[in-house]
């Protein structure tokens, strides 16, 4: 063998494996095809409306009387902080025993519903119903899947479970 024809088994052999290998990569990618779905559902608005009534006010701690008769201290009230008390914008030191204060607080929740579906092509090799199912993959290979719960499956075009 003349060292023309090495030197080319020398380039030639190293791009055959990767070849090779890429293909190998690329069927067993194709075995398991994967799609999630993400939907968005309506929104919902909870609204929840305290009201309390001031009993003391100590430098910046706060004490209020709740409409269910519960005494709440809040504490290190910062002076940023305002209440707004019959239109007016007041601070921590300018409340005064008697004035109601009502705090409404909305919360706004947007449900949303991920799906993942899996389609996998292969022959039934041994099945745990409900739990998981082994199947022949078209490559030849065994490969064990978890079934979650309410998974349906395809059987010559029939739908069925586990």
């Amino acid at each position: 063998m003349n060292s023309r024809s090495k030197k080319q088994q020398r380039i030639w052999f190293p791009l055959a494996v990767a070849l090779a290998s890429l293909a190998v990569t690329l069927s067993l990618g194709a075995q398991v095809q994967t799609q999630t779905k993400t939907s968005v559902g309506y929104p919902t608005t909870d609204i929840q409306v305290d009201r309390a009534k001031v009993v003391l006010v100590d430098g910046n701690d706060l004490v209020v009387k709740t409409e269910q008769g519960k005494l709440v201290h809040f504490a290190n009230i910062p002076e940023s902080a305002r209440a707004t008390v019959d239109g007016q914008e007041l601070s921590i030191h300018d409340l005064k025993p008697g004035m109601m204060l009502q705090r409404t607080i909305t919360t706004t929740t947007t449900p949303e519903m991920i799906t993942t579906a899996k389609r996998v092509k292969g022959t039934v090799w041994q099945i745990n119903p409900p739990e998981s199912v082994v199947l022949t993959l078209e490559n030849g290979k065994n490969q064990q899947f978890k079934i979650p719960k309410g998974t349906k499956f395809t059987v010559d075009g029939q739908p069925t479970d586990a």
